[in-house]
Formats: structure tokens, C-alpha cells, sequence
């Protein structure tokens, strides 16, 4: 294990908030009643130490692997034998419908093969004059005083989803019901429904909430709009060159085939939650950071100052080190997704014990990238542990927020340009302070989010 240590700068910092844990010992209704509110409060703290454990249901067996090894085996080496679980997407299905991020085998190689090509690293670049602009009119948008910040960052990252998907603001008619219908999605969505942990026949109702599928249905209903109006506008060659056209224009290298209206739904709807969703999460996190460290926000506005001009370009973001280095550690302590279910096809043995076919194999990077065995100081907000040979070592072995392997994020570089570039721009014309009696506990729902908001208080500079 390797020994706590603190910030050099800092002896005595606070560490950022982290969920209570429960009783090492609990019934498996009080284990689902938790699961439901809370993955994060509903697990033991054992697991921050361990390097695997076992829970067992009437219907399952689930296996949480916290040893790097075995990650990569899963993630990396054998992605093929360890498809994702189905029963992550029985809570999903309304609104993803068959999308990349829960589909499996040859639908998803397929759909990768198509998606890819838009998310390359020259593309990026392609698409960053509308990521600059959505951070600009944050930058305007965003009041003083005292503000719930998670809502800021959501209408930040919707914007830059809007803006480089369809070339349209937030401000939109139809992107801004989106985002409306969306915020109510996520009041109604728990992370599992019932028939994510029962065995039920396909033919048998799913037991959704009724709010849920009515905003699925009137998220979908939305994007198809978009996408339909994006197909007559490719047909008249007047589409602009953004993401949705590069997605609809790609064929698939070994079919020829592209996606049709239906398919292209179910991608956008992906984007959109895992764009907007997890942005969305890791930067008002970011924005708590900085508000609990008063020395890290000064010097993430200093090097805005510094290197970004008043319209920045994609090249200065690169100059953003040690901005990149304070969403790095956002990701480590709060990653947006908390936790990845695969499920074995075949026999496994883990740490000298059997893992019958249909296991669920859960990979948690909140464990992971909080476990004591793993890092340094692992609770405590460290941004200059990434320029460490120490913290460099950790980051290989134990660090995922984008998960790993073939399937990694599509999204992943994406996100290291839009995330750096928000918490630059923003701190560089904001002060961020915290209120008193509003720290945030954070739980996990769609992503990782404060259970009553962040609330900071927020001043021009």
C-alpha cells in the first residue's frame, strides 16, 4: 500500500467531499432500496481497499474487480468474452434505444466503425470554433451571486453538444426542448430499474416510470426532428460540416452501409447523455474544486490569462497544462460514469475463484481511482500528482474515467479540449467561493451529481 501524502503546498488541505459508506452488513432488499438512491452510499468501505469482492442475489452473482490485471484483462486483452450487461441496459432502453453505448458484438463494431472517424483528432479541430463559442456565451450567460452551479455546467455542455452536433445555440427552439426534457429525464431515471436485478421473460413490461418513458419518448421524438431535417438538408447540399452530417455522410469500410433515421436517433440520444451528461458533471465538480482550493483557482486563471487570447484557438488549449492537470483529478475523484457492468461468456477464474458464465463482472473506476492500494493520498485533490513519476505510474494502472480498451469513449478527446477550455475560460472571468452550510454530497444517478446541488457563490473578477 502505498503511504498517504499530502500536497506539498498545501499540508493541512480538506479533502472534497465523498459519500458515506454503509454497513458492511445489510439484506438484499435494504442492499436494492439503496442501489436505487445511491450506488455510491449503498456500497461497504471495504471496497476502497479491496482488491476483488463477491455479492450474490438469488439471481445473480456480481463480481467487483478492483486489480488493475484483471481490468485489462476484461477492458483490453479480452473485450470479446466480457460483452456489456444486459441488465444495464434495461433501465437505458427508452431513451438509448440501440445505441453504441449499450449494444455488443458485430451491431457494435459496426456502429463504432461509423462513429470513429467524426471523433479523430483532426476533427476535433474541425469542430472547436463551435466548442469556443458555446464558452464564450457561457462566459456572458453565467450571472453573479450565489448560483447552483451544476445547472451552469449542463447548459454549458448541452451548448457545446448543440453547437458541434447540428450547428445550432442552446438557444434553439428545439435544442433548448431538449435540454428542458432532458432535466426532467433526469429526475425520473434511477440508475437500475427492477428489471435490471430480476430475470424477467423479454415479453413481460419493463416497469419503467411513467415520466421516464414520456421524456425518452419526447427526447427522441425531438431529435428525430433534427435528424430529418439534417437528412433533406445532405440531399440539397447545404448541410453545414459538423458532427451530425460527418456521422450521417460515413459509411461503414467494410458494408458501405450508413446509419439510417432510427439509428442515427439512437446515436445522438448517446451523445447528448454521454456528451452533455458527463461534461456536465466533471465541470461543476471542477467549479466545486476550485472553490474549496482558493491556490489552484488562482493559478488555473493565471495561466488562462496567461496563454488563452480573448477568442482562444485550438492550439492554445494545448498550453492549458496545469488547467488539463485540475480536470484530470476532477475525473479521478469524481469520474462521471462511477461504475461499468460486463457479464462473462464463458467460465473465468478471478483471484482462485470461479466466475460462472453470466457473472457480472463490475468495474468501478469511483473505487479504482480512490483505492488506497493504488495511490497516494487517495481521497485528497492533488493536480500536481499528474506531473509525477508517482502519480504518472497510478494514472497507467488505475485510472479510467473514459473506460479502456475498444471501447473507450468515442468522446474521450473531445472531452480533454471542452473541459480545459470551459474551466480556463470561466475562471479566468469568474471567482468562485464557497457558501457556507452547502457542501455537496455527492451520489450517482445518470452520472455523478450533488444530491442537493453545488452551490457556490460566483463574482466577476
Amino acid at each position: 500500500m502505498m503511504p498517504d501524502r499530502a500536497p506539498p503546498e498545501c499540508p493541512m488541505r480538506a479533502l472534497p467531499p465523498k459519500p458515506p459508506a454503509r454497513a458492511e452488513k445489510t439484506t438484499l432488499l435494504n442492499y436494492i432500496r439503496l442501489f436505487r438512491q445511491d450506488i455510491l452510499s449503498a456500497q461497504p468501505a471495504k471496497l476502497y481497499r479491496a482488491k476483488m469482492a463477491e455479492f450474490r442475489t438469488p439471481f445473480f452473482r456480481s463480481y467487483l474487480v478492483n486489480e488493475p490485471a484483471l481490468i485489462d484483462l476484461v477492458l483490453k486483452d479480452r473485450p470479446d468474452d466480457f460483452p456489456k450487461s444486459d441488465r444495464v441496459r434495461e433501465g437505458l432502453a427508452p431513451l438509448l434505444g440501440n445505441s453504441v453505448f449499450v449494444t455488443n458484438g458485430t451491431v457494435w463494431k459496426r456502429q463504432r466503425r461509423i462513429i470513429d472517424p467524426a471523433f479523430e483528432g483532426g476533427r476535433i479541430k474541425e469542430t472547436f470554433p463551435a466548442m469556443r463559442e458555446a464558452a464564450e456565451a457561457a462566459v456572458q450567460r453565467i450571472g453573479e451571486g450565489v448560483l447552483e452551479v451544476e445547472a451552469a455546467s449542463s447548459h454549458a455542455a448541452a451548448d457545446v453538444i448543440f453547437r458541434t452536433l447540428f450547428s445550432i445555440p442552446i438557444e434553439h427552439e428545439i435544442a433548448a426542448q431538449v435540454f428542458q426534457e432532458f432535466r426532467a429525464y433526469q429526475r425520473a431515471q434511477p440508475i437500475l430499474n427492477i428489471a435490471a436485478f430480476l430475470p424477467l421473460p423479454r415479453w413481460l413490461p419493463r416497469f419503467h416510470r411513467g415520466e421516464v418513458k414520456r421524456t425518452a419518448k419526447a427526447i427522441r421524438g425531438l431529435i428525430t426532428q433534427l435528424t430529418a431535417a439534417r437528412a433533406e438538408a445532405i440531399k440539397a447540399g447545404t448541410a453545414p460540416r459538423d458532427l451530425a452530417t460527418k456521422i450521417m455522410q460515413a459509411t461503414d469500410p467494410e458494408t458501405g452501409e450508413r446509419f439510417d433515421t432510427e439509428e442515427m436517433v439512437d446515436q445522438v440520444a448517446i451523445f447528448f447523455l454521454a456528451g452533455h451528461e458527463t461534461s456536465a458533471s466533471a465541470l461543476a465538480w471542477a467549479f466545486y474544486m476550485l472553490a474549496l482550493y482558493p491556490d489552484v483557482q488562482e493559478r488555473v486563471a493565471a495561466e488562462a490569462t496567461a496563454v488563452l487570447g480573448e477568442s482562444p484557438t485550438f492550439s492554445e488549449v494545448s498550453k492549458l497544462k496545469f488547467t488539463r492537470d485540475v480536470f484530470r483529478e476532477t475525473l479521478r475523484l469524481y469520474p462521471p460514469v462511477p461504475m461499468m457492468v460486463r457479464q462473462n461468456k464463458k467460465p473465468e477464474r478471478f483471484r482462485n475463484r470461479d466466475v460462472k458464465p453470466g457473472g457480472q463482472v463490475v468495474l468501478s473506476p469511483w473505487h479504482v481511482q480512490r483505492h488506497e492500494r493504488l495511490w497516494s493520498n487517495p481521497d485528497g485533490f492533488d493536480p500536481d500528482r499528474w506531473s509525477t513519476d508517482e502519480g504518472r505510474s497510478s494514472a497507467r494502472d488505475a485510472y479510467f474515467p473514459f473506460s479502456a480498451g475498444s471501447r473507450v469513449c468515442p468522446g474521450a478527446g473531445f472531452a480533454m479540449v471542452e473541459g480545459p477550455l470551459l474551466l480556463g475560460m470561466l475562471a479566468r472571468a469568474f471567482r468562485f467561493e464557497r457558501v457556507e452550510g452547502r457542501e455537496p454530497q455527492p451520489v450517482a444517478h445518470l452520472t455523478v451529481r450533488a444530491k442537493d446541488g453545488i452551490w457556490l457563490k460566483v463574482s466577476r473578477r
